[in-house]
């Protein structure tokens, strides 16, 4: 009976993809998408936000990673829809599991795909799980397979479809598409491999939403690409997720937007003077919060979220310890947006495809430090001020998961890899928005002299300057 559907069904409303569908109980015990959405390690992801300092600037950009990985989950449903027949054939004569199974996986990995981030998403890898060898992704694996495993296995369908009898999800293939390859991997089944490319390709499931969700929320504009027609001319064949050319107009226009909320969005000045700023209290702070590894304290880590970071620290200027005194002093200014660190000057640095940058100083910005301080008149040697390096890649061809995409040419029905289509190669590399800051803007003129001069020496064979 058709009315019977709705009970198992529950609707999500989303100014960007309208209503967001997903399975719900019908009866106590059963597992369900809704058995993961409302679970604890899910629900801390509402207290996460997206943008990880940029909310401090763009007062609209208030929304979370539970937001995101919602969408995420959606157009992976959408994804399949369209794929699926191509990933049958592609595979072929290697039998692909149901269509329900595919789309039941990529829409848990989906939703599942930024389980292990913590506070300040990429920020929080960078300033605190490096010391442990860890990224959220080695932490998303871990929480999939061991916290929320066996839920996942209950999981029998998706709105759309259900699992084929004699199928049950995997957890590892789940947290196995969630991970950015590296090298090729043995013993993993074709059509695993080709659906990777819808988490770790050019254009994702993850990136084609937070494009859209990152634009929207941030008052960049509500379409800042083409979805419909990028999903439209995509189809899998046995080397790859492939576009076909009539989609690679569309596809530079996904990489150009991307490329713009990086350059306004994600880079932003003040967002960059708000992280300088932070890193000067963040792993002091995270010491004190988070001891150990969150490996060796799971329960701990489930409970530490931006709220809850912000409320701790906000109690911290009345803490008899002088260290936490010390440091709810640094974050009373920081939550007052009094940023000790001033933009003096930038350069937008564009590295074309085939330059070299073993040697290049514009991707560390403890090399380019040194070298703006030596371009420096010998009286201001002493001056204090932070270089801050923010690196886009436009196109990552050297990495793994840049090797998963390739192009169909109609005219000569040949499939290349994306990487060498003429238009691709005219595109930039990558760009790095090398900026100095101080603490005031007494010496702009000479940081910006002293910039120029280092990219006058170093411009020739580096840079396009």
């Amino acid at each position: 009976m058709l009315a019977s559907h709705y009970d198992r069904e529950s609707l999500i409303s989303d100014p960007l993809h309208g209503y967001v569908p997903f399975t719900a109980a019908r009866g106590p015990g059963e597992a369900t998408e809704a058995s993961l959405i409302d679970h604890p390690w899910m629900q801390r992801l509402r207290r996460i936000h997206q943008l990880q300092s940029a909310w401090w600037v763009y007062p609209t950009a208030e929304h979370t990673r539970f937001q995101h990985v919602l969408g995420a989950m959606h157009m992976a449903s959408r994804a399949v829809a369209h794929l699926y027949q191509s990933l049958v054939e592609a595979c072929a004569p290697e039998v692909v599991p149901s269509r329900g199974y595919v789309e039941s996986l990529v829409r848990l990995a989906a939703l599942l795909h930024d389980v292990g981030h913590g506070p300040y998403g990429h920020f929080f890898d960078d300033q605190f799980l490096h010391q442990f060898q860890l990224t959220h992704e080695d932490l998303g694996m871990h929480i999939i397979l061991h916290e929320l495993g066996d839920l996942i296995r209950g999981v029998r369908a998706n709105p759309h479809g259900q699992l084929a009898d004699g199928e049950t999800l995997d957890p590892h293939q789940i947290a196995w598409l969630i991970k950015r390859p590296s090298e090729p991997e043995p013993n993993v089944p074709r059509w695993l491999l080709l659906l990777r490319a819808l988490f770790s390709g050019i254009y994702t499931v993850d990136n084609m939403d937070f494009v859209l969700r990152d634009s929207y929320m941030s008052g960049h504009g509500p379409r800042a690409f083409d979805l419909d027609r990028l999903l439209h001319y995509s189809f899998f064949t046995h080397q790859g997720l492939t576009l076909h050319a009539r989609g690679l107009a569309t596809l530079e226009s996904f990489l150009e937007a991307r490329g713009k909320l990086f350059q306004s969005l994600y880079f932003h000045r003040t967002v960059r003077a708000i992280d300088l700023t932070l890193k000067e209290v963040f792993k002091p702070t995270l010491d004190l919060l988070m001891p150990v590894s969150p490996l060796q304290d799971l329960p701990r880590y489930r409970r530490l979220t931006e709220w809850s970071l912000l409320a701790d620290v906000e109690r911290w200027p009345d803490d008899p310890d002088p260290r936490k005194q010390q440091l709810g002093a640094a974050w009373a200014d920081i939550l007052c947006r009094k940023v000790r660190w001033k933009m003096a000057h930038e350069r937008n640095i564009r590295f074309e495809q085939g330059q070299s940058e073993l040697t290049s100083i514009f991707t560390d910005p403890e090399l380019v430090e040194r070298a703006v301080r030596q371009q420096l008149p010998a009286a201001l040697r002493g001056l204090e001020f932070r270089a801050d390096v923010a690196r886009h890649y436009h196109f990552p061809f050297s990495t793994a998961g840049a090797r998963q995409n390739y192009y169909f040419e109609p005219a000569t029905g040949q499939i290349r890899p994306l990487a060498a289509h003429a238009e691709v190669l005219r595109m930039p590399r990558s760009f790095s928005l090398c900026r100095l800051y101080a603490r005031d803007h007494a010496h702009d003129a000479d940081l910006a002299h002293a910039l120029d001069r280092l990219l006058q020496v170093r411009g020739d064979d580096k840079t396009n300057m």
